[in-house]
């Protein structure tokens, strides 16, 4: 395997749990009221320093999504997904968006799990579970 070239954000930083990566800066968050097997997970608009996996069709709360889990580029952790399609005219929105999921996986700006008592609460139905 090649070097892996790592991105580095300034700002208040989403980052990998296990390896402490630059993920995600909070500006970028879109919504907190999303759900996975995990518990609650962020919609954001932007997310460095990942890779890709499969395309897969994935039934949700909101419906049927096409979606590619994302990995931590340095580590392999899985971190969350992606959105490639949305099947729902209302759920559109989401495309090309990424959700970064629960407190296993990411660390908040003030280096602790993300989930924690800072969080607001959820509201809206736009929560998913996958």
């Amino acid at each position: 395997m090649g070097r892996v070239f790592v991105i580095n954000l300034e700002g208040s930083i989403y980052s990998c749990k296990h390896c402490q990566t630059h993920l995600a800066l909070a500006d970028d968050i879109i919504s907190k009221s999303f759900h996975c097997r995990h518990g609650k997970a962020y919609l954001f608009d932007k997310v460095v320093n990942i890779t890709e996996g499969e395309q897969e069709e994935r039934m949700m709360m909101t419906g049927m999504h096409t979606v590619v889990d994302i990995f931590c580029v340095r580590c392999g952790s899985i971190l969350g997904w992606k959105y490639e399609y949305a099947h729902e005219k209302a759920q559109k929105y989401k495309e090309g968006k990424f959700i970064l999921e629960s407190r296993y996986k990411i660390l908040g700006p003030d280096g602790s799990n993300y989930m924690g008592g800072q969080e607001a609460q959820a509201i809206g139905s736009d929560a998913d579970d996958a």
